[in-house]
């Protein structure tokens, strides 16, 4: 009878090892699937970096430093090492990216330029598509990370070597913000 109960209670200590360890490979997979999407995308925009610059070089002759730190930013981007890296890049690209747009605001030609226009929308639907596939990635780290973190799941964790993921976040505190909104 107790080895009856004995082996009843290692089957089931033995099954729950496999769930959470199945569980836990899935949120791992989750995450690099979703680490691939904002890749995917990220990479969109940094190939529309060259074509944005060939295109503005024209009408923006004194602001050189400007896209020359756009396609320095670019290739610290394109060779990122980790997840928190390429983070801290992008948002420092997107900063430069934000400090081009306003500087094309001085520039009536250069906004009415169809191409500038183009790029400009094409640039905006990536990142939309770069915030969208942001979320999802969170989202999986997210789960991945309360599995390991939490009681009894990460004993199991911890014994198969499996450690929280970076979340990919953004750094600019303006972005962090809630809009103030003024009534008249």
């Amino acid at each position: 009878m107790i080895m009856t109960i004995l082996l009843v209670v290692i089957a089931l200590v033995v099954l729950y090892i496999i769930y959470v360890y199945n569980r836990l490979i899935r949120l791992l997979n989750l995450t690099k699937e979703g680490w691939s999407g904002i890749d995917v995308q990220l990479n969109q925009r940094a190939d529309l970096i060259p074509n944005l610059i060939e295109t503005v070089k024209g009408y923006m002759g004194h602001e050189r430093g400007v896209l020359e730190q756009i396609t320095a930013l670019r290739t610290q981007c394109l060779t990122s090492q980790n997840v928190q890296e390429r983070a801290q890049n992008e948002n420092m690209l997107t900063g430069a990216l934000r400090q081009l747009f306003a500087l094309a605001e001085n520039y009536p030609d250069l906004k009415a330029s169809q191409n500038f226009i183009e790029l400009q929308q094409s640039l905006a639907a990536i990142e939309n598509q770069i915030q969208l596939a942001r979320r999802y990635y969170n989202g999986t780290v997210r789960d991945l990370n309360i599995t390991i973190e939490s009681f009894p799941s990460n004993l199991v964790a911890q014994s198969f070597g499996f450690r929280p993921a970076a979340f990919f976040e953004i750094e600019e505190a303006k972005e962090r913000e809630v809009p103030t909104v003024k009534f008249p």
